[in-house]
């Protein structure tokens, strides 16, 4: 009997058929994740042709914080947090985002774009030593040795061997980049110790606004004659009206579609692709450091998925 018969499809049905539109979605969501958030670095490398770092940060999360609230008013989802809420604002808005913009921009001044984009997301040999540590979880061997072969693509990025080749700043650039993953990794612990009550789109706007406060006064401090030139002015429009707030919402919704396995192997083309970006946009070297260090990165992150 057909549906046009008047017959229900039965539960198992209506799951089986249920699955693979949840997965398409979820790959569509993955896919404007992978291309906003991939590119964002090498547009951020361009602009600071004519834009001072700090400024450029703040202006990301300024406008992405007024570009999400937009989006979540024009979903009917903008309200203000909870109470209970508040601490992970806090963690997402000072860590995640004010911090993890502030450490990153200014490294992008000595440091390559594409090593950028994938030092800044190296997050595996922060999060399983902390976890054990704040959270008391138990690790497997697995994720135990994705430490180990993370810290060893982080190694080839760097070159500490030849780090005096590399020319000055690049050094305390790479230490910046790493000291993002780490505030990075932090916001991800607190999340989990203290998980948010509303969805984490929805608390956006407010964390957004955090990290942009927290960027005024550093701005103000650091660059005080800064700015961002008009010629960058398309670039800062970009990121912070379109990659942050959507390219966080897309991440957000491959995450509760996907596996981890999935969304771990999936995130993999967001280096990837800034990689690509910056080699044929930028004319940066693809040297056998980046393809060895992206390769052990994203090994990684493979072994740490699978647990």
């Amino acid at each position: 009997m057909s549906l046009a018969d008047g017959a229900r499809p039965q539960p198992a049905a209506m799951g089986a058929a249920a699955a693979p539109a949840g997965l398409l979605a979820g790959l569509r969501y993955l896919g404007v994740s992978i291309v906003l958030f991939g590119g964002v670095w090498p547009v951020t490398k361009a602009a600071l042709a004519h834009a001072t770092p700090l400024w450029f940060a703040l202006n990301r999360a300024g406008m992405a914080s007024v570009a999400s609230a937009l989006l979540l008013a024009a979903l009917g989802r903008l309200r203000l947090p909870l109470r209970a809420d508040l601490p992970c604002i806090a963690a997402l808005g000072l860590l995640q985002l004010g911090g993890f913009f502030a450490l990153t921009h200014i490294a992008l001044e000595w440091v390559p774009a594409g090593r950028t984009a994938i030092l800044g997301n190296v997050t595996v040999f922060w999060l399983i030593p902390l976890s054990v540590w704040v959270l008391g979880d138990r690790v497997s061997r697995n994720q135990w040795l994705a430490v180990g072969v993370g810290l060893l693509g982080v190694l080839a990025l760097m070159q500490p061997w030849a780090i005096g080749a590399q020319g000055p700043g690049v050094l305390p650039g790479y230490g910046l980049l790493l000291l993002a993953s780490l505030s990075w990794s932090l916001a991800i612990l607190v999340t989990r110790r203290l998980p948010p009550r509303r969805p984490v789109m929805e608390l956006l706007p407010w964390a957004f606004a955090i990290g942009a406060a927290l960027l005024l006064p550093l701005a103000l401090w650091r660059e005080p004659a800064g700015g961002i030139g008009w010629e960058s002015w398309p670039y800062a429009a970009f990121v912070g009206a379109i990659a942050a707030p959507i390219g966080t919402w897309a991440t957000i919704e491959a995450g509760r579609r996907l596996s981890g396995i999935m969304a771990s192997v999936g995130f993999l083309a967001v280096p990837a692709l800034g990689v690509a970006i910056s080699n044929i946009w930028l004319g940066e070297a693809l040297g056998w450091d980046v393809v060895l260090g992206g390769v052990l990165i994203g090994a990684s992150v493979l072994l740490a998925a699978r647990g």
